[in-house]
């Protein structure tokens, strides 16, 4: 459960963007760079596990560490394997990093008493550090966090041997959060397109914003001139359900502005962080903005606001909503591969101490006998959709509670590294591989206001499902690679909200036995 020594998240397998490692999440309705409440937000978010209300699942109390670990936190290049470094344990980190024009600043955001500054103090600081980063030709220092993570790790090192740099990435790594003040993108109005998630994801390339980051930073805002807004969170220190929190925190700061006048004369200036940079540093930038802008342009990623129906009409007809998309998902999936695949629900762990994402295993026997039978017409597809359900909560309970298939395969292969054990032959066998070769991930993403969660396939073949429940619809985060001929976000969307209209038509036609509701 700990990330620490989890080989999955930590090792330096490839880049960090736009890679799986990062979760994003943007707010729907928009803001600007003046609407400094939103700004504040980091500064009075609880930023510590015991000052937090314990959250429950269903009576239960779920391990709170994780809310502590989102802010002063970051990830840095190791040799083998990369570590994560949580400065709020031993210090207490009282200052922001600003990104504005591919540039750093730091700003600090608490009073030599320890009283956090005032939204429109904060707002004074950002116009302060807008002014004064409007040169452009700056060297892009921060695109450097995209590079593959064993080349990142050897220009860390030569980075840090100058004694400005090591400040200057010091004070990054140490802030409590990275505010990325964006320029605006251009529109798209390509079917299912929209430019939000993208511009929050990687930033659109480097012609646009994705040099305004620090990747290896856990927690970064990001606000554009145009009203875009949104946060990434990196996956090896935080999940989903803590991101949905942080979201529902800011869109309700949002709606309740606290601006007030307050001395401004007594704020020390903004602090811009300098970087000397030699030749071999140089070229290594011009690298990583080749790779940032192939990766970019190589995402394909579409929403779909299904406003058909929404929850309530499996409810009515007592079936979980999350396993009735889930048997939907995989039959969209099935209708234009002819085939069925390996697909998983992430989950979360956190019953246990330090728990944090386990993977349900959404294709089962059951669920492969409803997709195959969905379009045949001489098939009773009642008693297939019921039992597929079935199985499927039966899955989702089983993971919750740590009695996991894919876990204990992977537990005991991190064993096996761990001590110098031959790696068990069942390891290399082909219907192992072939059971945890995920093509299709899928998370559900709860929020309670008007937020969209996205992330970006693991593998080249492979699609990436956000997705969001309500009363009168779902959303639909969708992405996959352009590169991978075979798959079509496009075409696997139009498909699934076909789907879905397909399978509420069976639920009026049959009437099926109870299979849970969540």
């Amino acid at each position: 459960f700990q990330d620490e020594l989890h080989p999955k998240n930590l090792q330096p397998i490839g880049t960090l963007t736009p890679a799986s490692k990062i979760l994003a999440c943007f707010i729907v309705r928009a803001c600007s760079h003046s609407q400094s409440p939103t700004m504040s937000l980091p500064l009075s978010f609880p930023s510590s596990s015991c000052t937090l209300p314990v959250q429950y699942m269903r009576g239960e109390p779920l391990c709170m560490m994780q809310y502590f670990r989102a802010l002063s936190s970051c990830r840095v290049p190791g040799q083998k394997t990369d570590s994560l470094v949580f400065h709020a344990k031993n210090s207490n980190p009282r200052h922001i990093t600003v990104a504005q024009n591919s540039q750093f600043f730091t700003v600090e955001v608490y009073h030599s008493d320890g009283t956090p500054v005032t939204a429109d103090q904060l707002c004074v600081q950002l116009e302060r550090i807008c002014n004064s980063s409007l040169e452009t030709n700056t060297e892009h220092v921060g695109i450097l966090t995209t590079l593959h993570r064993d080349t990142w790790y050897k220009y860390y090192n030569k980075l840090v041997q100058d004694p400005s740099n090591k400040k200057s990435v010091s004070a990054i790594e140490r802030s409590i959060c990275v505010l990325c003040l964006d320029k605006a993108m251009p529109r798209t109005y390509e079917k299912y397109s929209r430019f939000e998630p993208v511009q929050v994801l990687h930033g659109g390339g480097t012609q646009w914003n994705s040099a305004n980051r620090w990747f290896d930073k856990s927690l970064q805002f990001i606000v554009g001139e145009d009203g875009t807004c949104g946060f990434t969170m990196l996956h090896a220190i935080i999940d989903g359900t803590p991101c949905m929190a942080l979201s529902d925190y800011i869109t309700s700061s949002m709606k309740k502005p606290q601006m007030m006048e307050s001395p401004v004369a007594l704020l020390p200036m903004p602090q811009k962080l300098h970087f000397n940079i030699t030749p071999d540093i140089k070229t290594a930038i011009e690298e990583s903005k080749q790779n940032v802008d192939k990766h970019a342009q190589d995402l394909d990623l579409r929403v779909l606001v299904f406003n058909h129906f929404g929850k309530q009409i499996p409810k009515a007809h007592q079936i979980s909503p999350d396993a009735f998309i889930q048997m939907a998902i995989q039959l969209a999936y099935y209708r234009i591969h002819q085939q069925c695949c390996a697909s998983y629900e992430a989950a979360s762990m956190r019953l246990f101490r330090k728990g944090r994402l386990g993977v349900i295993l959404s294709t089962s026997s059951a669920s492969a006998a409803f997709v195959k039978s969905f379009d045949d017409p001489k098939k009773q597809k009642r008693n297939l959709l019921e039992n597929a359900i079935k199985v499927h909560m039966w899955n989702t309970n089983m993971e919750i509670r740590g009695r996991t298939t894919f876990g204990h395969f992977l537990g005991l292969k991190v064993q096996a590294i761990e001590n110098n054990i031959p790696m068990p032959d069942i390891y290399t066998d082909t219907s192992l591989n072939k059971a945890f070769n995920f093509l299709l991930s899928t998370s559900q993403v709860a929020f309670k206001a008007a937020c969209l969660g996205s992330a970006v396939p693991e593998k080249l073949n492979s699609y990436d499902f956000c997705y969001s429940v309500t009363s009168d619809n779902f959303t639909f985060v969708v992405s996959a690679w352009k590169s991978c001929k075979e798959n079509n976000v496009v075409r696997l969307i139009q498909t699934l909200e076909d789907t879905l209209v397909d399978m509420k038509m069976l639920l009026e036609e049959t009437k099926l036995e109870p299979g849970g509701s969540t």
